[in-house]
């Protein structure tokens, strides 16, 4: 039920999303420029200029979402989140790289946050692992290495020219503004290809989140299901990247509120993908139509999510 509602509320939000803008829609025009396309003006401002966007929004939201329900699982923390452990650092890292290497095309950032991003998992893996690794060490080696690399980021960006230092700056601050089929196609197959991996993985998960000795009494691999784990929650969170930049707190708050909408045994990864993609997208359209459309919707997601952050760090704290 909790997940038909929000899919119904993604629904209308990507009706209103392609209706507004200068040329506004209603969103009768809007469905029938969607469904029954005749080539008009009203098509190519829906399906060409503004449907990019929107399904950026929907479908990088949920990516982040799901990125973000697998780590909280993992770790059993709610802030088991790839933006605070590293791998969203990681990613940005990897990027910034390729673009002050003056490789800077779709592709070679989109390869360049790829490895970053694994590169990152594995070094906090490899930290973290002593005698198996421990959710709250995984968690604290992450943070570690998070900091490492906003100093390295930082360093980089200011020992390389000033174009390329705003490139990458400006990138850095996770936009929708440029999506494009072109972009989008890609990133999406890549994406869709690593649903069947999330599937397989969500049996053994929740198993994970009775504790070790429990999951290995029910016969899973503890190790190689938890660096299964890490490895695909880093791909989801790095292709996301190298599309848009880093898009932070959608990982982070999205499992969560899904689990308190849910009330279930552990968290929900459809669910959090749902609402992943609700959060991503109202976030750009207050970004696009709430703030003058110049402000990245990466920062929309900072302001909400620091907010988020704040409220559960209270409740916590009251526990």
């Amino acid at each position: 039920m909790v997940t038909l509602i929000l899919s119904s509320i993604a629904i209308v939000l990507a009706v209103v999303a392609l209706g507004l803008g200068k040329y506004p829609l209603t969103p009768i025009e809007v469905l029938e420029a969607v469904f029954v396309p005749d080539g008009g003006f009203a098509t190519t401002v829906v399906l060409e200029w503004r449907a990019p966007r929107v399904v950026a929004a929907l479908v990088f939201g949920a990516a982040l979402a799901v990125s973000g329900a697998l780590f909280q699982s993992l770790t059993r923390n709610p802030l088991g989140s790839p933006d605070v452990i590293g791998f969203s650092t990681g990613a940005y890292t990897g990027a910034v790289i390729v673009i002050i290497a003056g490789a800077g095309t779709f592709v070679g950032t989109a390869l360049g946050a790829l490895a970053g991003g694994l590169l990152t998992a594995i070094l906090v893996y490899a930290l973290a692992r002593r005698g198996g690794v421990s959710s709250f060490r995984l968690i604290v080696v992450g943070i570690g290495v998070t900091a490492f690399l906003h100093a390295l980021n930082t360093w980089m960006l200011l020992r390389a020219q000033t174009e390329v230092a705003m490139t990458a700056s400006i990138w850095g601050a996770g936009s929708l503004a440029l999506a494009q089929w072109s972009q989008l196609v890609p990133a999406a197959v890549i994406l869709i290809l690593l649903v069947p991996a999330v599937a397989l993985l969500a049996g053994p998960l929740r198993q994970l989140e009775l504790g070790d000795e429990t999951a290995r009494s029910h016969g899973v691999r503890v190790e190689p299901t938890r660096f299964a784990v890490l490895i695909v929650g880093v791909m989801l969170t790095a292709v996301v990247t190298a599309a848009t930049g880093p898009i932070a707190f959608v990982a982070l708050s999205a499992p969560q509120l899904a689990l308190r909408l849910e009330r279930g045994p552990g968290v929900p990864i459809l669910s959090s993908a749902v609402l992943g993609a609700v959060l991503l997208l109202a976030a750009d359209l207050v970004a696009q139509h709430a703030l003058g459309g110049a402000v990245p919707v990466g920062v929309v997601t900072i302001v909400m999510g620091g907010a988020y952050l704040v409220v559960l760090l209270a409740l916590q704290a009251r526990r």
